[in-house]
């Protein structure tokens, strides 16, 4: 059976579908037509029903629940692992109140209007409204230029963007985690509903299979990993794997759908306002 098959080219993405894409273990007879994207393209071809198998934000899926099945493995949860909020200038000693006024006022980067980072953002921040949409990774050049006055990254960004010279104003997984007390979704697999369930089920116990594969060689950086990582370091691409891809990646349990439900109800909630 031949199914299309989309993720990102970062590091957690490339890692956890490595093995399955290339074949490194027994595919059960499946064969994949592999579009690596930016997340936000992905989302865009989720609203479209584009792929039978994708990667997603979270912050999409409340739009294309209805159509498709959310898997299990695969996904992107945890602690410490949310997006930053960053500026080239950083207010000092703002109260809750201030900071809130003050990012009201500034011109903000956000990586994809249907990205868990907007939403989190959104959570933390949402009289902001002086907000310009941008793929993730321009938004760090984007402060840097003064194009905008804050930017919120996610992914690799969050390992460089101090050698730069800008500051964090706020952890924007940290307010999720301290307001909710549970994990920070950022991502999952889904897959369409004209694959039926128990094909879906059989994806999800090849990519469970796919991270076991990875972890069994690591610390190597594979060469699939490496040729899609845009340049960074290895250093950086295994700091990158290390924060995104853990138990909740192999099977997101019942703290991770706790999580997402969290999500679904201050989303519904966010929509009423």
């Amino acid at each position: 059976m031949k199914l299309t098959l989309g993720f990102s080219p970062c590091p957690n993405d490339t890692f956890i579908f490595d093995a399955l894409v290339n074949r490194k273990i027994e595919t059960e007879g499946f064969e994949f037509d592999v579009y690596l994207e930016d997340v936000q393209t992905l989302n865009e071809w989720a609203l479209e029903g584009r792929l039978d198998v994708s990667k997603i934000s979270y912050g999409v899926y409340p739009l294309i629940r209805n159509s498709y099945r959310l898997l299990s493995s695969g996904g992107a949860l945890g602690k410490g692992v949310g997006p930053l909020l960053i500026s080239k200038h950083t207010p000092e000693n703002l109260d809750e109140a201030a900071l809130q006024e003050w990012v009201q006022q500034r011109r903000i980067a956000i990586p994809g209007r249907n990205t868990t980072a907007h939403f989190l953002f959104t959570h933390a921040f949402p009289y902001a409204s002086h907000k310009e949409f941008r793929v993730f990774h321009e938004i760090e050049q984007a402060v840097l230029n003064e194009e905008v006055d804050l930017g919120v990254i996610i992914h690799e960004n969050r390992f460089t963007y101090r050698q730069k010279g800008l500051h964090q104003v706020a952890d924007l997984g940290t307010f999720w985690e301290e307001h909710t007390g549970l994990p920070i979704p950022l991502g999952g697999i889904v897959t369409h509903n004209r694959v039926d369930e128990p094909t879906a089920q059989q994806v999800n116990h090849l990519i469970q299979q796919s991270i076991a594969y990875a972890w069994q060689q690591y610390p190597t950086v594979s060469d699939y990993v490496k040729q899609h990582a845009q340049e960074m370091s290895e250093e950086v691409m295994r700091r990158h794997i290390e924060l995104y891809v853990n138990d909740f990646s192999m099977d997101m349990g019942d703290a991770g759908r706790q999580a997402l439900d969290k999500m679904l109800n201050i989303y519904q909630i966010m929509q009423a306002e």
